[in-house]
């Protein structure tokens, strides 16, 4: 969340942010309520110490009538502070339902604009291949090799579920060792996380106030939800510490199965792995000090694409616009990958500085080394690979007129053979 006091004395900047984040809230309601929540947490601090006042009165009171007097003045203090409080927790519930909706302020260097199709593509990296057969979409591909299996997934699990067998399934595997041999280098941390978190948590990420919150699966019985990206649960898992500055940027890595509902999206690529229910995902999480924010975004979004180049999948490196941002980021890039068969760039990474947006909800500060004050860490995050995504992309870039599959010379050691399906 914003802090309220940057909202109070930046008001028409935060109007500003939301109206470019195409985030419709009403922040006058919102100061209105501080106000009045403010006038009344003042008043119930001032009941509080007349009622103090009155317990030293009684102790000191020369007869019982004196006594007898000033506890009937405490029982009408005892009434009025009791109604206050429960006006009190009416305004502070709507107040913070509110501020909880409050997005993330863009930064000064994202363009504007309304929704995806404003997005700026900053490079294009990578050489397209060039078949000397007409390429095949990679559903195709991995069908008539028996790897990829949508329609027994929609027997046992229906839409949007597949199981990916023989060598696509160990492609996975080789694709995670890959990655994680590539960031424990940088200082990346390999995690395994929970794929169910508190929604208390969810919220603090700042993914439960949103338009689509209801991309979340959640169990309501357990209060829990699952997490729809890594990220979601490696927030949470520093909360309410505090670092020193010295271990920053702490880094992680984390692989783990992830869940959307993918509402909204009917009719979109509802065939195949693009954009299922389920998916595997390794996810890099960075906290580090405001500062180095800004250069700890970049070399996230240099790991994206130092893999991708390793992996020479053709991709093009795109600025989110305001309108495209969501509620925490407060800049993003995304990497986009071209598939051949579609014959079109298709977003395998996100890469996203959240500031202290997160931090703040989640109560998770450092200890400046100069000035020995407790401030709020940023976070930031990137996706290392969407696994379904870039197995896709693989397919796709790597197809023979044979219908098998080159491996990519980077994943060959993991893998254990050059070609998959040859016959």
């Amino acid at each position: 969340m914003l802090d309220i006091k940057y909202i109070r004395e930046n008001k028409e900047a935060v109007i500003e942010g939301c109206r470019k984040k195409q985030i419709k809230i009403d922040i006058n309601q919102l100061l209105e309520l501080d106000e009045k929540r403010r006038e009344l947490m003042t008043s119930l601090e001032n009941f509080s110490a007349e009622k103090n006042k009155a317990g030293k009165e009684i102790v000191a009171a020369a007869n019982d009538e004196e006594k007898q007097k000033i506890i009937v003045a405490m029982k009408k203090i005892d009434q009025k502070s009791d109604k206050l409080e429960q006006e009190f927790k009416t305004i502070d519930q709507e107040f913070n339902g509110l501020l909880f909706k409050v997005p993330n302020m863009p930064l000064e260097e994202v363009p504007e604009g309304k929704d995806d199709k404003e997005n700026i593509s900053l490079r294009k990296v990578g050489k397209k291949p060039n078949f000397d057969f007409e390429p095949k979409d990679y559903l195709t591909i991995a069908e008539n090799l028996g790897m990829i299996d949508v329609k027994r997934a929609a027997k046992v699990s229906g839409a949007r579920f597949s199981y990916l067998k023989g060598d696509i399934a160990l492609l996975e595997f080789a694709l995670i060792n890959f990655i994680f041999n590539t960031l424990t280098k940088e200082g990346f941390v390999p995690v395994v996380p929970p794929a169910m978190i508190k929604k208390e948590n969810m919220k603090d990420m700042g993914y439960l106030e949103r338009e689509d919150s209801d991309e979340v699966y959640q169990l309501e019985k357990d209060g829990l939800v699952l997490v729809g990206t890594s990220e979601q649960s490696i927030g949470p898992m520093h909360r309410d510490e505090i670092f020193a500055e010295k271990d920053l940027p702490k880094r992680y890595a984390a692989f783990s199965t992830c869940f959307r509902r993918e509402a909204g999206s009917y009719g979109k690529d509802t065939k195949g792995i693009l954009r299922v229910h389920q998916f595997d995902k390794v996810e890099m999480f960075s906290f580090c000090a405001p500062a180095s924010a800004k250069d700890e975004h970049q070399l996230i979004l240099a790991m994206e694409e130092k893999m991708m180049q390793e992996l020479k999948i053709p991709y093009q490196v795109v600025q989110i616009c305001t309108g495209d941002l969501g509620v925490p980021a407060a800049v993003k890039y995304d990497l986009e990958a071209w598939l051949p068969a579609a014959n079109c760039y298709r977003e395998t990474h996100s890469c996203s500085n959240c500031t202290d947006f997160q931090a703040r909800s989640l109560n998770i500060r450092y200890r400046d080394k100069e000035t020995g004050k407790l401030e709020f860490i940023h976070t930031l995050n990137g996706t290392a690979f969407a696994i379904g995504r870039i197995i896709i992309a693989i397919i796709e870039n790597y197809q023979q007129k044979d219908g098998s599959i080159k491996v990519p010379k980077a994943l060959q050691k993991y893998l254990g053979k050059k070609v998959i399906g040859k016959k």
